[in-house]
C-alpha cells in the first residue's frame, strides 16, 4: 500500500506559498488570493482528514480485500491495459460519488466542508471532510470485479493529487482540446461557484467527459462567487466539520412526519417539504 497523498502533503505545501509569491510579485484584482484565518480553516481540515483517514482506510482495506477474496474474477495489473481501464472506471466512480454527494443532502452534510471556503487557491483543495465513510460504496464495485486494494487506493490517490491542482485562479483557459476532455482550473471552479448558474454542475475528477455525457456541464462564464449560498460565517474546524449534521439534526426534530424526516435525509439540500 502506497499512500502518494500522505507523500506528497509537502509538495501541497510548496505549492501554496509558490502561488502565495505569485500573487505577490504578480497580483490580479480579478483574483480574491488568500485570507489568514481561511487558510488556516483548510490547513485544519486537511490535517484532520488525514488523520481520520487512517482509520477509514483501515475499514475500507478490509471490506475491500474481503469482497476481492469472494469474487471469483482477477483483474492482473501486470498488463497496462489493466492501468488503462483502472482509470477510467476510477474516474466514472468519482463522478457519481462527487454527484450523489451534491443530491443527497446526508452525504453533502460531508462534502459541504470542501465547499464552505470564499476563497479559491491551493488552500482550499485540503479542506476535506472529518467524515469521509460515505465514499466506500462507490468503489466497492472496482473490488467486486476483481481490482486489487492496492490498486483501488492507488488510483484514488492519484485522482485526488490531479484534482489539488485544480484549486487555483492563476491558471485561466487551456486550450480547447484539453478543456474539451480534461478537468480543468476553469471548469472546477465553476463548480465551487455559488452563482446561480453554476450550481451543482462539474462533479468531474481528472475528466470532464462524464459531465458532458451526463448533462451536468456548465463552462466558465461570469465571475465565479465562491462558497454556500448560506454563507458559512466562522473559522472554527468543528463547526465546519459538522454544521450541516447539526442543520439536518434541527430540520428532523421539527418534522414529525416520517416522510419529511426522510426527505432531510435523502432529497437534495435545501429541500423542504409541501407546506400541505
Amino acid at each position: 500500500m502506497i499512500d502518494i497523498i500522505a507523500m506528497a502533503i509537502p509538495f501541497f505545501v510548496l505549492f501554496i506559498l509558490i502561488e502565495l509569491v505569485s500573487l505577490w510579485f504578480a497580483p490580479d484584482d480579478d483574483e480574491i488570493g488568500y485570507e489568514v484565518r481561511d487558510t488556516a480553516t483548510s490547513l485544519s481540515m486537511g490535517i484532520g482528514n488525514v488523520v481520520v483517514g487512517i482509520g477509514y482506510k483501515t475499514v475500507a482495506l478490509i471490506i475491500y480485500a474481503g469482497v476481492y477474496e469472494l469474487t471469483p474474477l482477477r483483474v492482473d495489473m501486470s498488463n497496462w491495459w489493466a492501468w488503462v481501464l483502472l482509470f477510467f472506471a476510477d474516474d466514472i466512480a468519482y463522478y457519481w460519488f462527487h454527484r450523489a454527494h451534491h443530491e443527497v443532502r446526508l452525504l453533502w452534510a460531508s462534502h459541504v466542508v470542501h465547499h464552505s471556503s470564499q476563497f479559491y487557491n491551493f488552500s482550499t483543495a485540503l479542506r476535506q471532510t472529518w467524515t469521509p465513510f460515505s465514499g466506500l460504496p462507490f468503489w466497492l464495485p472496482l473490488a467486486l470485479l476483481g481490482v486489487p486494494p492496492w490498486a483501488i487506493f492507488l488510483q484514488q490517490s492519484i485522482s485526488l493529487l490531479y484534482q489539488f491542482f485544480l484549486h487555483t485562479e492563476r491558471v485561466d483557459h487551456l486550450p480547447r482540446p484539453v478543456e474539451w476532455v480534461m478537468n480543468t482550473p476553469s471548469h472546477h471552479r465553476v463548480h465551487h461557484g455559488m452563482n446561480g448558474v453554476y450550481l451543482d454542475r462539474n462533479y468531474g475528477g481528472i475528466l470532464i467527459v462524464w459531465d458532458r455525457l451526463f448533462r451536468s456541464f456548465e463552462p466558465e462564464g461570469e465571475r465565479v462567487i465562491y462558497g454556500l449560498t448560506h454563507q458559512l460565517r466562522t473559522y472554527n474546524p468543528l463547526v465546519v466539520a459538522t454544521h450541516e449534521y447539526v442543520a439536518i439534526w434541527r430540520d428532523l426534530k421539527a418534522d414529525v412526519r416520517w416522510r419529511d424526516r426522510f426527505g432531510h435525509l435523502l432529497r437534495g439540500p435545501g429541500w423542504t417539504p409541501n407546506p400541505s
